[in-house]
Order: structure tokens, then C-alpha cells, then sequence
């Protein structure tokens, strides 16, 4: 079964086309990006496994129909293209963000699961609208193509009410439902159960805390092949610091600083969310990488910034240990938790009370899947790299298979 995986941001098309037709030995076909959607040219890169070579071009993009299109020329063309006629794929599986309460697990797009995504843009208006564009598009370009939603918010459902719920009137619950509904949950659930197959053991059986670390951080704790909880909240923002929004904080901060720079909720939402975490507290970027750079040239600020960002992940770990009676596990996962191995070092010492006992060795390796503690660790330490557009594509076979089954 061939899948086209298909992630949307507001100015921007990913893209991955699978064959799963083997399911221990999945073959990646072909991929591509399409950036700066909505400029007069936009900028298209593209690669099968046909050619060793990307192909980078300018295309016309003004809208994601016509980056779907030009991903479809692409699939099409004479040299580089994997189909002669037309695209032969078996369907779509798209990532959205946020499919609140009503999404437990990956659904097949009809016009009621359309309303329900649309229903989940107020809480998720930056991420929402270009997944449900990138829907519209595919459904244009590709008529009567088979298009499932598979929901970064699925995995934590599983959360029981006393950890998903705030400490607000339960009327707040019960009318706008505000909860914690927790993201990155694809991420999170592919890598505990890889690390589980790595460890030979029973996914059902273990307590794994992973942690997803990049622009955007979030740590989960997986009990029993279950979220049990998650850092990020009603949205994005809550949890670690992070890129460029500030984590946990006291929630009066944010009335005391719209009250005394007579910010608009606008403003105070773009202070919150694209100004502060390591970008706002270094003055410096929201890359870590140029944050670690000028720490360890003298710069006390970047320092601080980092300085900031493993304590609150390495609380949350703690947390989630005490939380869920022990850990078996900590997996780092995302940019930053798979190639920062100065950073995984900062944050599993002060843990080695607990039992994650590092090993400079295997840490420092170059291995992309590897352990980085010591042999008899009471809790193993895992980099594990991600890979949400392989689980999309999973995912969206099951539901194309089970669609099948059902007559």
C-alpha cells in the first residue's frame, strides 16, 4: 500500500510518499518541501529514491492547492517522477494538530470529522486552518483519493480527568472545554514503542518518560503504552521553555504586563508565544545551537537561557517519575534531544540519584539509536530519533485497511 503523508504549516507543504507494502521493511519513495507559500515564487524541493540528487526549483505556490499541484508535477514528471499517467497512491494521511475531545485515535476526513477540526481552531488557530487547507487542496487535486486526519492531540486522550483538568470552575470544563489536551503526541508514541521493541520488552508493560525536544519541547509520560501525562496544555504553550514561548509561568503574569504596557490580547499572545523562551531570555535566537555557541564563549545571558531550559526539563522528568511510582525508560527525541549531547549530559546528572546513570561514551557516540547509559542502570536512556511522517503513514493504513474490512 502506497501513502502520501502530507504536513501543512500556514506558509509551508512537507511531504513524504511511502510503500507499505512490506510492513517490517518500509520504503520511502519520494519527498518534498514547498516553502514560502503565498509569495509570487516559491521555493520547491524534491527527491525520489530514483535519483541520488535533490531537484530545487521556483514554482508558483500562492495557495497550498497549488503547492499540492506542483507536488503532483513533481510525482509526474518525466525524469525525476515516480508515475507515468496518474498518481498511484492509496490515500493521504494528513498531520493536524488539534482534535480536542473528540479525536481518540486517527480518522477517515468526512464532512462531520471536517466540522470537528474546524470546531478545534479557535484553540488551535496558528495550526488548524493550514492542516485543513492542505486537506482541501489534496481532495482538489486528488478527487475521490481516500484523505485521513491524524491528530498530534489522539495519543494524550488517554490522560484520566484529574491530570488533563485546571484548577478552574468546572463550568470552564464543561461549556469551552478547557483541558489539557498536550501535542507532538504522534512523536511521542512512535519513539516510546520503538524504544521498547529496542528494549525487548512489553510496550504495556513499561513506564517510558519521553521527551521531545526542538523550537517546540514537550516531555510525556507513557504508563503502561498509555499517555499518562503530557507538558503542553490547552495549547502549545504551557510546559518547558522553549524556542520562542515561555513554558510554565504564573498566569497573572500575563493580566500585570498587559495591564502596565497596555498590551492588546494580539500583542500579548505574540509576546508569548514567538518573543520569550530561549530567544527572548538570551536576546540572542531560538537555536540552540548558536545559544550553546555563545554560552561557551562567555555570554552570560545564553547561559542562562540554557541554563533555564534543562531545569525545567529536567523537573518535569522528575515529576513524571515520582508521578508514575519509577521510570524504566527516558527517551530524547527531536532535534535537540537526538544531537545536542552536551544538553542530554546537563540533564541526566542530576538524575543519577534515580538510577540514569550516563555513559560519556555511548552518549558522545554517533550511532542515531543507541542507549547513552551504563550497563545495570536502573533506568535505561535512550536517543531515539523520531519519525512522525512514517507513523502518519502507519496510521493511515490501518484506517484505509479497517475502512476495507468493514465493508
Amino acid at each position: 500500500m502506497r501513502i502520501l503523508v502530507v504536513n501543512c504549516g500556514s506558509s509551508s507543504l512537507k511531504f513524504k510518499l511511502y510503500d507499505l507494502t512490506a510492513a517490517e521493511t518500509p520504503a520511502l519513495l519520494a519527498e518534498g518541501l514547498v516553502e514560502e507559500i503565498g509569495r509570487e515564487k516559491s521555493r520547491f524541493t524534491y527527491k525520489s529514491h530514483k535519483s541520488p540528487n535533490k531537484l530545487v526549483l521556483e514554482v508558483v505556490a500562492k495557495d497550498h492547492t497549488q503547492a499540492v499541484s506542483a507536488m503532483k508535477d513533481a510525482l509526474l514528471h518525466p525524469e525525476h517522477g515516480l508515475f507515468k499517467d496518474k498518481i498511484e497512491v492509496d490515500a493521504v494521511g494528513h498531520r493536524v494538530v488539534h482534535g480536542g475531545e473528540k479525536f481518540s485515535n486517527s480518522a477517515l476526513v468526512t464532512p462531520g470529522v471536517r466540522a470537528a477540526i474546524e470546531e478545534c481552531i479557535a484553540i488551535a488557530p496558528l495550526h488548524n486552518p493550514p492542516n485543513l487547507a492542505g486537506i482541501t487542496a489534496c481532495e482538489t487535486i486528488f478527487p475521490g483519493l481516500p484523505q485521513v486526519a491524524v491528530f498530534d492531540t489522539a495519543f494524550h486522550q488517554t490522560m484520566p480527568p484529574h491530570v488533563f483538568l485546571y484548577g478552574l470552575p468546572y463550568e470552564q470544563y464543561e461549556k469551552f472545554h478547557i483541558r489539557k489536551y498536550g501535542f507532538h503526541g504522534t512523536s511521542h508514541e512512535y519513539v516510546a514503542r520503538r524504544c521498547a521493541e529496542l528494549m525487548k520488552k512489553d510496550f504495556d508493560k513499561l513506564r517510558i518518560i519521553t521527551c521531545h525536544m526542538g523550537n517546540g519541547s514537550s516531555i510525556t509520560a507513557v504508563k503502561n503504552g498509555k499517555s499518562f501525562d503530557t507538558s503542553m496544555g490547552l495549547t502549545p504553550l504551557e510546559g518547558v521553555v522553549m524556542g520562542t514561548r515561555t513554558g510554565d509561568m504564573d498566569p497573572a503574569v500575563v493580566l500585570y504586563i498587559m495591564d502596565r504596557q497596555k498590551l492588546s490580547p494580539q500583542e500579548m499572545n505574540t509576546l508569548l508565544n514567538s518573543k520569550s523562551g530561549v530567544k527572548g531570555i538570551s536576546g540572542i535566537s531560538n537555536d540552540m545551537r548558536q545559544i550553546m555557541e555563545k554560552a561557551e564563549a562567555g555570554n552570560n545571558r545564553a547561559q542562562l537561557a540554557l541554563d533555564i531550559f534543562v531545569y525545567r526539563i529536567v523537573k518535569h522528568i522528575g515529576a513524571y517519575v515520582a508521578a508514575m511510582g519509577g521510570a524504566d525508560a527516558i527517551v530524547f527525541t527531536g532535534g535537540i534531544g537526538e544531537n545536542a549531547t552536551t544538553i542530554r549530559a546537563k540533564i541526566l546528572e542530576p538524575l543519577a540519584f534515580l538510577g540514569a546513570e550516563i555513559d560519556q561514551v555511548r552518549n558522545a557516540s554517533d550511532a542515531k539509536e543507541k542507549i547513552v547509559t551504563r550497563d545495570g542502570s536502573r533506568i535505561a536512556v535512550w536517543v531515539v530519533p523520531t519519525n512522525e511522517e512514517l507513523s502518519i503513514a502507519q496510521k493511515t493504513k490501518t484506517i484505509i485497511e479497517s475502512q476495507v474490512s468493514a465493508g
